[in-house]
């Protein structure tokens, strides 16, 4: 049963109980107490068993569960409550903006759960589960999934937020062109984390105001809060993604700053040479009658002469207030 990660029971006599054995698990699923069974999304035998064993869920909404590409959202079946979430990627060497995307299927008796990688809120909520302290209801098991993955979102941004606090402090007081692969990344993770956190608002929101009947109105409170972290979560990103974008100008700016610069002190340059150049060019031809070209003076006064006319014109340039 490797499509299966776990199952639980939430209450009656057995609550807290780990499910193991699979005809166990089946009777469960069917039985009046609340029980909880988790799969792998991906597992090519979970959509066949669940055709096969699960046959209170809808084909529609089995499609839903187990498609490759879900959205945050939520809505109200015939068969349930189908709740898609999404929640900060901890697994290590992963990305915290690839964000891992859980399914959940809810009716009054049965809460399913579908994830193609870990959830750490997950696994949170699983050990309070084996430890007595899981919820006992399907709208108390939904509003404690959501404000622990509210709350790793919280600390997901909050080290965010201080990266960005860093690189703002860095690039103000000193831009510099290697800042930008920074501030690019930094733009990037919060551009994905808004992707999916709006929507995932506006989810918590359907289930706040209305939702469905299995959740109470202590557990639209919960998640009235959890909506109102997750608007706080959206309007820091939006803010964050502003700051990186004044950054980025900032960098682009210094930058066009120090070429501008460098062909000003290029043009001052080529300013000076262009008459030296010419009268070294004209001093240079090979003909004869070239006024001093048999004095053994001839070199040095025309050298001389050079310095002179390079002083003159620095002066003038000077005078102009162009250097």
């Amino acid at each position: 049963m490797e499509h299966i990660e776990f199952a639980y029971s939430l209450n009656g006599p057995d609550a807290g109980r780990r499910i193991d054995d699979h005809d166990h698990i089946v009777a469960k699923l069917k039985a009046e107490e609340l029980a909880w069974l988790h799969l792998v999304a991906d597992h090519p035998e979970t959509d066949p068993w669940m055709a096969e064993v699960l046959d209170f869920v809808e084909p529609t909404t089995r499609a839903t569960l187990t498609a490759k590409s879900t959205r945050p959202r939520a809505s109200v079946q015939e068969d349930g409550l189908v709740v898609i979430l999404r929640g900060v990627n901890l697994n290590p060497g992963e990305e915290v903006e690839d964000m891992v995307s859980l399914r959940v299927f809810l009716n009054p008796a049965r809460i399913i759960t579908l994830s193609r990688r870990p959830l750490r809120s997950v696994a949170d909520l699983r050990a309070a589960v084996e430890a007595g302290e899981g919820p006992q209801s399907v709208g108390a098991f939904l509003a404690n999934l959501v404000e622990r993955m509210g709350t790793r979102i919280d600390e997901a941004l909050f080290d965010l937020a201080e990266r960005v606090d860093v690189l703002e402090d860095a690039v103000i007081a000193a831009p510099d062109p290697a800042q930008r692969g920074q501030v690019v990344d930094e733009r990037q993770e919060v551009i994905d984390l808004r992707r999916y956190l709006g929507p995932q608002r506006d989810a918590i929101l359907h289930l706040a105001s209305g939702g469905h009947a299995m959740l109470s109105k202590q557990d639209r409170r919960q998640l009235a809060e959890a909506h109102d972290r997750l608007v706080r979560a959206v309007e820091e990103l939006d803010a964050m993604r502003d700051r990186l974008i004044v950054l980025k100008d900032e960098i682009d700016s210094a930058v066009q700053d120090r070429l501008n610069r460098n062909l000003y002190l290029l043009s001052i340059l080529s300013a000076v040479f262009l008459p030296l150049g010419f009268l070294t060019g004209l001093m240079g031809i090979n003909l004869g009658g070239m006024p001093g070209a048999q004095s053994p003076w001839a070199f040095w006064v025309f050298t001389g002469a050079l310095v002179v006319v390079g002083g003159l014109q620095l002066w003038v340039l000077r005078r102009l207030k162009w250097i």
